[in-house]
């Protein structure tokens, strides 16, 4: 059977919006190509065009997958999976004219659909994802030969939709809980396709940090065991940045040396849970500086922490951190030679600044004195600073002296080590805001922040922030003052309500993405098993489902007196549970002739009467004159019944008398 405009423009709305959440990871062009598809495929079939040829789809599917190797390298993996998976969709729209074409896509949409899980699982990603479902189940309805309510097939299929989904409810939490896990996900392993990534990057230069400082999503989240600390200590170290090209900050090798310097620490270690948002990075962020490495992580000689394998799902890792210390006293001449390495030819401004610098101070404190004191005489913080050339640090710090962490950090360790001082740049996150009810730390990605790290002797590596200078907000109030005048973050209202709506999406991540096959082998501790195989799971599972298919059996064969027939008998059926509501109680094997008989003997307003009797005219038309009644006939009957308003059942004498 051909499908309707009515139907295909449904479909072709479901498998768009099923598309839609792999749009903002896929390169644009795809993306161009699948919305241009849809539209063009939906604008023919307007104008009664007919299926495309085959001579032009097989040709268009060899495009397809030649697109997406040379776009990602492979067929396999998430990325190119999914791009693929989209296209594939968006061509079998192309072709689709019959019902039975419309079912298949539907189908692919929901695989297509349910994917986009495996880059994502936050709670508004998920919400969206059954409301798309909603869509697709409503799509589904409106394919029925007869569906309940012609005249309005979407609503209908929405609101049966929803039903089903909320059935579904219960099935869907017991085998989340209870069907054996795997150790991992499946998805954990395949990454590192290199797109869709968020968090602290490797590499630095002008304008690098500008997405992630814009991006309120969060990032870590945070709880002390003790009191948290001070707002200016709550650094979280991610990655140590050592070479410069004269452009940007690197971290040639992967791993660092494993960690061998002394720490020294002169406050008591923190100790804290931190929860790592997926990145696809190896880089753990903890707060400055680690004591040790946390399990399953390593531990570099610049105290930078990575995992064993890059964080695709969130990670929950316990640390121990000192926010007071002194660090790597000595310095290998290897490390120092790095330090005060600078590529030729570039900047020269800056390298006579920094030998002026020293020539009028004396000592290494006094030229890191004099380097603030600059920056604090005429700079300005902003997150859209002009662009800058060739020499970088020279444009920044004597042309267009704005900017926000990144150029204050590489233009502070430029001029340190052109003066002699062996300095580094940090990257990671500094502030976050501190949820009181809830006792964590929420640090989002536009927390993300740069800094610097001098050596300086009997004291090691210390840490010395050239953005507090400039902006000192920007350290004591967090990322959300500081960048308030740059237009990017809202009102103030409305960043509060946002946090404060984060307890959710922790509670969410905590009890539903982490839940894994360690959490699900203790859920039966409370019933005496203390470590749950996958035997005594299934058995729970067999038992939770034998009780709902009980109750659900006992529910319909409750409920067959009030579903049997048709659309016509079910409105037929409500309109004479109304009337028995109002005192006119129908009689078994009473026929509608003379049930509206007894009926017009018990209303006493004429006009009543007469939309009584209309209705069951109505009806009696439609049930005995049809072999099979319109379908908008039996909607516009249902619509009469609802909008009946009966009065109270009169006594034949009181109605005589009124009468009278």
């Amino acid at each position: 059977m051909r499908l309707t405009d009515r139907q295909y423009e449904l479909v072709a709305l479901t498998a768009f919006a099923a598309v839609a959440p792999h749009l903002p990871r896929l390169p644009l062009s795809f993306a161009i190509a699948i919305v241009f598809i849809a539209v063009l495929r939906v604008a023919m079939r307007r104008r009664h065009a007919g299926p495309v040829s085959a001579w032009i789809r097989v040709p268009l599917v060899a495009v397809l997958v030649g697109a997406v190797i040379t776009q990602y390298g492979t067929l396999f993996g998430r990325e190119p999976g999914s791009a693929l998976a989209a296209g594939l969709l968006m061509l079998k729209l192309v072709e689709t004219e019959r019902v039975r074409d419309a079912r298949a896509i539907l189908g692919f949409s929901a695989f297509v659909l349910m994917s986009a899980l495996l880059f994502t699982q936050t709670l508004a990603a998920t919400l969206g994802l059954c409301a798309v479902l909603a869509l697709l189940l409503a799509a589904l309805h409106a394919l029925q030969p007869a569906p309940l309510d012609p005249a309005h097939p979407l609503r209908a299929g929405l609101r049966s939709g929803g039903l089903l989904l909320g059935l579904g409810l219960p099935l869907a939490l017991a085998s989340f809980l209870f069907v054996p896990r795997l150790g991992a996900p499946l998805w954990g392993a395949p990454g590192g396709d290199g797109f869709g990534r968020t968090g602290i990057d490797d590499r630095m230069s002008p304008g690098g940090l500008t997405e992630l400082l814009v991006d309120d999503s969060p990032a870590l989240r945070v709880r002390f065991d003790t009191a948290a600390p001070a707002p200016a200590q709550r650094y979280f170290r991610a990655i140590v940045l050592w070479d410069f090209d004269g452009t940007t900050w690197t971290r040639e090798r992967q791993f660092q040396e494993p960690a061998t310097d002394s720490l020294e620490a002169l406050s008591p270690p923190v100790g804290y849970e931190i929860t790592i948002e997926p990145t696809d990075r190896p880089w753990v962020s903890v707060l400055d500086l680690p004591v040790e490495a946390p399990e399953n992580t390593r531990l570099s000689s610049d105290r930078v922490v990575t995992a064993r394998g890059a964080l695709s799902t969130p990670r929950r890792i316990r640390a121990s951190s000192v926010t007071t210390y002194r660090f790597s006293i000595t310095l290998r001449d290897e490390e120092r030679k790095r330090a005060l390495s600078l590529p030729e030819g570039f900047n020269p401004r800056a390298l006579e600044l920094a030998r002026r610098l020293r020539a009028e101070a004396t000592g290494d404190d006094a030229v890191i004195r004099a380097a603030l004191a600059n920056f604090n005489a005429s700079f300005r913080y902003t997150l859209s600073p002009p662009p800058l050339g060739r020499h970088s640090v020279d444009d920044f710090l004597f042309d267009t002296q704005a900017g926000y962490c990144e150029h204050y950090s590489s233009a502070f360790v430029v001029l340190m080590r052109a003066a002699g001082i062996p300095a580094r740049v940090v990257t990671g996150y500094q502030g976050g805001w501190m949820n009181e009810g809830s006792g964590y730390l929420l640090v989002r990605q536009s927390d993300a922040h740069a800094w610097s790290e001098v050596w300086l002797e009997d004291r090691g590596w210390v840490r010395v922030d050239p953005t507090a200078a400039v902006s000192p907000e920007r350290i004591e109030r967090g990322a959300t003052a500081a960048n308030r005048d740059s237009g990017w973050f809202g009102t103030e209202w409305w960043l509060e309500a946002r946090n404060h709506l984060d307890v959710v999406n922790r509670l969410w991540t905590e009890t539903i993405v982490q839940f894994n096959a360690l959490r699900q082998r203790s859920l039966l501790t409370p019933f005496g098993v203390r470590d749950a195989d996958h035997g005594d799971l299934l058995r729970v599972l067999a038992g939770v489902l034998a009780v709902f298919l009980g109750v659900a059996t006992w529910w319909v064969m409750r409920g067959s007196r009030d579903t049997r027939g048709d659309a016509l008998d079910a409105a037929w059926r409500r309109l004479r549970r109304r009337a028995a509501r109002r005192g006119h109680e129908a009689r078994d094997g009473e026929g509608p002739l003379d049930y509206l008989a007894r009926l017009q003997n018990g209303i006493a307003d004429e006009h009543a009467r007469g939309r009584v009797t209309e209705v069951v005219h109505d009806y009696v038309a439609l049930r005995y004159a049809h072999v099979a009644p319109p379908p908008e006939r039996i909607a516009a009957f249902a619509r009469l019944v609802r909008e009946l308003r009966l009065p109270r059942a009169v006594s034949a004498h009181r109605r005589a008398t009124s009468t009278d």
